[in-house]
């Protein structure tokens, strides 16, 4: 099946405004009539919530965490791009849409990456109206920093907290509208199914997190916002709450999941300590401005820092890719890293991990400087490390950290199920086969404030189905469903813990699917998956009752869905016989050792298709058709 991403005619700096202008409207007497339900409450769902409600939607909000502010856009470092060209030194959307295109390696749609160039100035405009403290220079002008994989200043950020700035305005926003009427707020719930009926959208099913019970909602359209799936890996620098679970049961529903093996291997992150730790924690990729990334020219020297004269390292990055050198791409700088290690150059105890040094940023510009833009960055590296980056270099390792694969949507952001739509990580549209930094957080507000407020409405105003309730038989076979999961979960009683699964099955994950990948590799990862998954409904281990608070029960059901996940990205990363950003195939490498496309034959979006347990997924591809940026091989030397 080919897919139809509905992409607008005419120039491509044009096909948003006419397609806006194309839109049926809903007339604001009629919004008052219409339910929406989000799920998620991060950038991407609390400003869309926010903004349908100030429209005059009536709004059912819902989020895992306690409190709304408490989303996982909430530890985003760094900062948010914008092509304001504040710094006059050659950005504009057009070169904002380029740099976007060649960073995700030609794996995105050019209409989805154009508009997001186009509405990046709105964010910042809507942000400073809302208070957001962004940095500003001297005079009071808005401050710019770059980032990976551009060449000019574009980044808006608050020191290394942009993501709890942007998260505090769209939820000041959110909280006026909670206080108006118009947003019903359901924090501690978690989303275990999507309703479909007549092959659309119509609610969904939720687990409340306090109390047990399965709740059941209905609306006119549904709206995921429930950000990545990177927690698949195990260790890595998400929430521990952060899953699959919304998204995979869409999946199961009839929704289109796409290209999920692209997921994103952060460069900057503070190196694995032990198998006690649950997760990992970024080092923002802005670090990258002033610090510089070495290790020592000799394999297996163990000396500190310190006593390793300029002569005997090795600044690899700036060496090999002389135009970017500590600022390419995440991808480019990850696969490097291991790459040294690899050779034995590694540093630390366990030899996995580089040095990124401030030293001569200290001594260029002065620690009072250094420690205004990145001050609680070292404060958090220190606190975890016991080491002063002012004085030793930082330790560093890439972890995995987003993922640009999710469900697929076309230009309006809907699923292959009508009236469910997918913004921000969740979705696959904008990033390709990797994302920039500072850019997820570009997405979620431009789909939250400047998309969604307009398709959505145009989907609602041709809509003729009538209106249902949770009385629907729809809403009790999800319920009948759920439960029999839920019962089988508990009856097994076996002997291991839904933490010690979930970890052998991150092990896998990142050894045969995670920075490289190979044939052989994936294959046996695929074999491995699928005995892991029988061992777990097997002898898996969930105490406690089911109609009750029990966080092992929660955890069980998101590691069964990572499982299956599991093997679909596997599926998907096996298919896809090329290389191209974070998805690195060995067998389909240059002589210099990076990334070779095949243009000929993967120039698509690979959409999976939910068959049945235990079967085949179904392949559906979208072709991706460059009229306005020329395929050439990715370079950043």
């Amino acid at each position: 099946m080919r897919l139809d991403a509905k992409i607008p005619g005419g120039p491509l700096a044009e096909k948003w405004d006419r397609h806006r202008f194309e839109l049926k409207l809903v007339n604001p007497a009629n919004k008052r009539k219409f339910e929406i339900i989000v799920v998620g409450t991060g950038l991407a769902g609390g400003s869309a919530s926010a903004s349908l409600a100030e429209l005059g939607y009536n709004v059912k909000t819902f989020c895992i965490q306690d409190s709304p502010r408490r989303a996982h856009s909430i530890a985003a470092q760094g900062g948010i791009n914008a092509s304001k060209n504040y710094q006059n030194d050659g950005d504009s959307d057009w070169r904002l849409f380029y740099d976007t295109v060649k960073g995700g390696d030609f794996r995105s749609r050019e209409a989805n990456v154009y508009r997001l160039a186009q509405l990046s100035g709105n964010i910042i405009d809507q942000c400073v109206a809302q208070g957001v403290p962004f940095a500003r220079e001297y005079g009071g002008q808005l401050a710019n920093r770059s980032f990976g994989g551009a060449q000019v200043s574009r980044t808006f950020y608050a020191r290394g907290q942009t993501g709890q700035q942007l998260l505090l305005g769209a939820y000041s926003a959110l909280s006026r509208q909670i206080a108006a009427g118009k947003v019903t707020m359901y924090p501690r719930r978690e989303m275990l199914d999507v309703v479909v009926v007549d092959g659309q959208a119509r609610g969904i099913v939720v687990r409340n997190l306090v109390t047990g019970e399965i709740e059941k909602y209905a609306a006119d359209a549904v709206v995921l916002a429930t950000g990545g799936y990177a927690n698949v890996f195990f260790l890595s620098t998400n929430a521990m709450a952060s899953n699959v679970t919304a998204a995979y049961r869409a999946y199961k529903k009839g929704a289109f999941f796409a290209n999920p093996c692209f997921t994103q291997i952060h460069p900057t992150c503070i190196p694995v300590h032990g198998a006690y730790q649950s997760k990992l924690t970024l080092m923002s990729e802005s670090l990258r401005n002033d610090g510089r990334v070495w290790v020592p020219k000799k394999p297996g020297d163990k000396r500190s820092p310190s006593q390793i004269p300029e002569p005997e390292r090795d600044y690899y990055l700036e060496n090999k890719y002389p135009s970017f050198g500590n600022l390419v791409p995440r991808d480019v700088a990850s696969r490097n890293a291991k790459e040294q290690c690899d050779t034995g150059k590694g540093v630390g105890e366990t030899g996995l991990a580089v040095y990124l040094d401030f030293a001569d940023a200290i001594k260029r510009d002065g620690k009072e400087v250094i420690a205004k833009k990145y001050g609680n960055l070292f404060q958090m590296y220190e606190k975890i490390t016991a080491d002063n980056p002012y004085e030793t270099p930082m330790m560093i390792y890439p972890a995995v950290h987003y993922t640009m694969g999710g469900l697929w949507v076309d230009y309006n952001l809907m699923s292959t199920i009508d009236g469910l739509f997918v913004l921000g990580e969740a979705n696959f549209s904008d990033h390709g086969a990797n994302r920039l930094g500072a850019s997820a957080l570009m997405q979620g507000l431009a789909d939250g404030y400047f998309i969604i407020p307009y398709t959505i409405g145009g989907y609602l105003a041709g809509n003729t189905k009538k209106k249902i309730t949770t009385e629907h038989p729809a809403f009790n076979e999800s319920l009948a469903q759920i439960d029999s999961q839920v019962k089988r979960l508990l009856s097994i009683n076996g002997k291991r813990t839904v933490d010690d699964f979930h970890r052998q099955l991150g092990n896998i994950l990142w050894e045969y699917c995670g920075m490289s990948r190979n044939d052989a590799g994936l294959e046996k990862a695929r074999g491995l998956i699928r005995d892991l998954r029988g061992e777990f409904w097997e002898n898996v281990l969930v105490p406690g009752s089911g109609s009750d608070f029990n966080q092992s029960l929660e955890r069980a059901g998101r590691v069964a869905d990572f499982l299956e996940f599991g093997e679909l990205m596997i599926i998907d990363a096996l298919t896809r016989r090329e290389s191209c950003g974070g998805h690195f195939n060995e067998g389909h490498q240059t002589e210099e050792s990076e990334a070779m496309r095949d243009d000929e034959n993967f120039c698509h979006v690979s959409a999976w298709e939910y068959a049945g347990l235990e079967k085949e997924p179904l392949l559906n591809k979208e072709p991706l058709v460059f009229e306005n940026v020329k395929l050439s091989q990715r370079s950043y030397k």
